[in-house]
């Protein structure tokens, strides 16, 4: 359980949430802080690309696929596993799947 709020939000073992219809940007800020990851707006910036993601393939990406999917639709710049990493450590993947409340990536460890 991972509480925002007052509200107590189920979560599985590894803390992604359980309803995508929990999340909120305050559910996003909780999870980011237990990850020690202080939001900003270049991590709401690949938040956002995340949940479009979801909404359109109907999975979390593992990485591979994230950096194509930020490189296509922010540039070269962002779309580098370095850039994703200096964001989201140790696995940009997972983390941010998780704090943008979405399922984790299937073949995240």
């Amino acid at each position: 359980m991972t509480d925002v709020n007052t509200k107590a939000l189920s979560v599985d073992d590894d803390g992604h949430l359980l309803s995508l219809n929990d999340w909120s940007q305050a559910v996003a800020e909780v999870l980011a802080e237990q990850e020690s990851i202080v939001l900003d707006d270049r991590h709401w910036e690949i938040i956002e690309l995340l949940r479009e993601f979801y909404a359109t393939f109907e999975l979390s990406p593992a990485m591979r696929p994230l950096v194509k999917f930020v490189k296509l639709k922010l540039g070269k710049d962002k779309g580098r596993s370095i850039y994703l990493m200096q964001l989201f450590p140790p696995s940009p993947a997972r983390v941010a799947s998780k704090i943008a409340g979405l399922p984790k990536p299937e073949n995240c460890l």
